[in-house]
């Protein structure tokens, strides 16, 4: 699950005793204020001094380069993939922009300096061979230059069963692919034509209905607790309260990546205390 996201990054400790970095292959955990005093009152440098450990244990290959891969932190998209080196690394860390080389110009940049559609990073992970690195970010608007969400929208199988078929295909999980399907059973409804008859389209049709069904669905989600029933029965009782819940989503305008957001800012808040204030 990903971490909160804070004001600036908050760095390991290195010991002088051990390896670069630290046994976690996490470059960092979370965002902090970094006020530590090496002996420079420029932040900048400051920043650089703590970070220098952690570039050095990264396998730059013999271009100084190490791919770099951002990521919807609440959706999973893989939104895009490009190349960072010492410094475009160090230059995300402090600015919490996603920054890359760029190969071709020689130069570095930030995702969304044209555009505006930066890529806002939370978190940043190193694999376990530390030779390529995850930007785990929130993105301010579509990431491709083509205007798709993400750059990965080719399906390798579409183009083997048709080579002329139009390539336009986010990569979705299951759950971003039953979302894409109840929207598409909400679009069905308001054209001339609305296609094959659909359990999906009656609860879009009929509020009550939906409503039933989602404290039905979730009532018997409780009593597999209460009556001890098997684990399977729990998950298939789950993933009904889940898609009636998501038809609700859809019916009011609500994506799923909304309350994915809503939840990942309370990670740091207490329960009680969000309950407390939402009563006040």
């Amino acid at each position: 699950m990903a971490v909160p996201y804070t004001n600036s990054f908050q760095l390991p400790k290195v010991s002088s005793k051990c390896r670069p970095l630290c046994s976690s292959t996490r470059l960092c955990s979370r965002v902090s204020p970094i006020h530590a005093s090496l002996g420079t009152s420029d932040p900048a440098l400051r920043l650089e001094a703590k970070v220098d450990p952690l570039l050095d244990s990264v396998k730059w290959d013999d271009k100084g380069l190490a791919v770099a891969i951002a990521q919807n932190v609440d959706t999973g998209a893989v939104l895009m993939q490009g190349f960072a080196n010492r410094e475009a690394l160090l230059k995300t860390i402090s600015s919490r922009k996603a920054t890359f080389y760029s190969r071709s110009r020689s130069t570095l940049w930030t995702k969304g300096e044209t555009s505006m559609n930066f890529i806002n990073v939370h978190d940043i992970f190193l694999d376990c061979d530390r030779d390529s690195i995850i930007y785990l970010g929130k993105p301010d608007g579509p990431t491709c230059h083509t205007g798709a969400e993400t750059c990965y929208y080719t399906s390798v199988d579409d183009c083997l069963k048709d080579p002329q078929v139009d390539n336009n295909k986010l990569v979705l999980t299951t759950l971003y692919s039953l979302e894409s399907t109840i929207s598409k059973r909400k679009e069905e409804l308001s054209g001339s034509s609305e296609g094959k008859p659909s359990w999906t389209k009656r609860l879009f049709l009929d509020e009550k209905l939906l409503c039933s069904k989602i404290r039905e669905e979730a009532d018997e989600l409780c009593r597999t607790l209460e009556e001890n029933e098997d684990p399977s029965r729990t998950a298939s009782e789950m993933a009904d309260v889940l898609y009636h819940a998501m038809v609700l989503l859809a019916r009011k305008g609500v994506k799923v990546e909304d309350v994915l957001q809503v939840l990942r800012l309370r990670f740091t808040q207490s329960g009680i205390e969000e309950k407390s204030r939402r009563k006040s």
